[in-house]
């Protein structure tokens, strides 16, 4: 449940270049340990790092070719100087050349009487042919590498997007699809996005984010993204008509999928509901909340934000499902003893009925329905997710 708010100029909606994510740990505070690619799963390789990506220059095909053509020009001048020691003008020493290495078959510009325009006409003809030879195979195999590269490429990627599990699909990336990837990113979260402009889907490969490119409205693209195996699908593409379009196809898909829709407009809000969105988000309206928030309760804004930013802090909420056969149901809150065992504080418990219980006492019983709200620092909410849970987030 953790999140965060924008921190940084968002670019325009599905034309300009989205700013890049954060690394994890990038914010202020202490430091989180090593970086890793938080777009990929712990298991399989997250591929190459961008900035290891073969360059045009670092392809040795491509430095062939241009080895090739400066070998010609080197031809041309070396055939060319020859002539012209001999007494030819420029222009028929230049003409002579290029008719000698490009093979065409027409007669000598002027005849070719002593030993060493004969010899030195040799020479061109074979350093020439050579030269032209060489460049012509080495363009072919750099064509031909960058095809299979690419084919490749896109093998590699679909097979770690197939191994892929438990992950979050980002439906376009706009304006406000680039900040959740930023954030997505930050916390470490697999996430594949899915957005049909190339120019997009360049920039998304090279900040080392899994891709699919195509139309988030058509079933097979969210099932090349993953849908079978996602754990959330985020609509978050500038246009309310395609984000309804998109969450209905995304519930047929999947009706247990966990579905955030974006909304512009607030008569959009139930249409999405009613498609099959779990949670519909407006940004305008959120906006406007906070600074309304910021003029009449600074206080509460920054408390927020410290739980939900990753700060100096490290603090972080979540919410935890009491399920039945759960440890802690039938247990009161100073039964469990969260706070002395794990350093987590119980902020609300969420009561089957509805009620909210906050600041919650530490005598009632917790049944089978209710969820309790708590907030820690990463390593404590790591340690209570191990004692209640018996697993690790990560």
């Amino acid at each position: 449940m953790s999140g965060a708010t924008q921190r940084s100029g968002p670019p325009a909606d599905r034309a300009s270049t989205p700013p890049g994510p954060r690394p994890p740990g990038g914010r202020s505070g202490a430091p989180r340990g090593p970086a890793k690619p938080a777009a990929f799963p712990p298991g399989p390789s997250p591929g190459p790092d961008p900035a290891s990506i073969p360059t045009l220059w670092r392809r040795r095909a491509f430095r062939r070719v241009l080895v090739g053509f400066a070998a010609i020009q080197v031809v041309i001048a070396y055939g060319v100087a020859g002539y012209r020691w001999i007494g030819w003008s420029l222009g028929d020493a230049l003409f002579q050349v290029v008719i000698l290495i490009s093979g065409v078959g027409l007669g000598a510009v002027r005849p070719l009487e002593g030993p060493f325009e004969r010899t030195h006409t040799i020479l061109v003809i074979a350093l020439g042919i050579s030269s032209v030879a060489f460049t012509l195979a080495s363009l072919v195999q750099a064509l031909t590498e960058s095809e299979l590269l690419a084919y490749f490429g896109r093998q590699r990627k679909m097979r770690q997007i197939d191994s892929l599990s438990g992950h979050t699909i980002v439906a376009g990336y706009g304006r406000v699809g680039a900040l959740v990837c930023a954030e997505l990113a930050a916390a470490e979260q697999p996430f594949v996005v899915v957005d049909l402009s190339p120019a997009h889907a360049e920039e998304i490969e090279t900040r080392g984010y899994y891709c699919v490119t195509g139309d988030a409205t058509e079933e097979k693209v969210l099932v090349e993204a993953g849908i079978a195996r996602a754990r959330v699908l985020i609509s978050a593409m500038p246009n309310d008509a395609e984000n309804v379009f998109i969450t209905l196809t995304a519930r047929q898909l999947r009706p247990e999928l966990l579905i955030i829709a974006r909304a512009e407009q607030v008569a959009t809000v139930k249409k999405l509901k009613h498609a099959g969105a779990d949670h519909v988000v407006l940004p305008a309206a959120i906006g406007a909340h906070r600074i309304v928030s910021l003029v009449t309760n600074p206080a509460a804004v920054q408390f927020a934000e410290l739980v939900t930013q990753r700060t100096s802090l490290a603090i972080e909420m979540d919410e935890l499902p009491i399920q039945p056969g759960h440890p802690l149901a039938g247990h009161s809150l100073r039964d469990a003893d969260i706070k002395r065992r794990t350093g987590v504080i119980v902020v609300a418990i969420k009561r089957a009925d509805g009620r909210l219980d906050f600041p919650p006492s530490g005598d009632e019983i917790l049944a089978p329905g209710d969820s309790i709200v708590f907030l820690g620092r990463r390593e404590n909410l790591e340690m209570f997710r191990q004692q209640f849970l018996g697993k690790s987030s990560q």
